[in-house]
């Protein structure tokens, strides 16, 4: 493993890492009453009628993220497998958002930005390998 990294790699580290602490910062916002309770009313609808299987395809996306992101930090390949379970689960979570008429826009784009964001670090993982800086 070459122990010169690039700096990049740490800053691209960092700013995924603080993204994907605010995801599960908004999980448990999520899963309090009281948070939901002062949601919009939109919002407060996507939260009320997602499936059980939808919340924990969102838990998979936000923890499954940060932990990845951590393996990465750590310099450990197996990062790439854990992006890939987190990507998944994000795109599991944004399918129940499609049967709620009228939903925001906003919420579809925050989905939509943590799917770009992990299908960017699945290949930034494997780009980190080939660069000897995981193993």
């Amino acid at each position: 493993m070459n122990n010169k990294v690039h700096w990049s790699f740490w800053l691209i580290g960092i700013l995924a890492l603080i993204f994907n602490i605010m995801g599960c910062i908004n999980f448990f916002s999520q899963m309090s009453a009281d948070s939901v309770s002062t949601l919009p009313e939109q919002y407060r609808a996507i939260v009320e009628a997602r499936p059980a299987w939808a919340t924990a395809a969102f838990s998979v996306a936000v923890f499954g993220g940060a932990l990845a992101v951590l393996l990465l930090l750590f310099r450990k390949s197996a990062a790439f497998y854990v992006f890939i379970a987190s990507l998944i689960g994000a795109v599991a979570a944004q399918i129940p958002i499609f049967g709620i008429a009228d939903f925001p826009v906003e919420a579809l784009i925050g989905g939509l930005i943590q799917i770009i964001l992990t299908v960017f670090l699945i290949w930034y993982s494997k780009l980190a390998e080939r660069k000897g800086w995981i193993s």
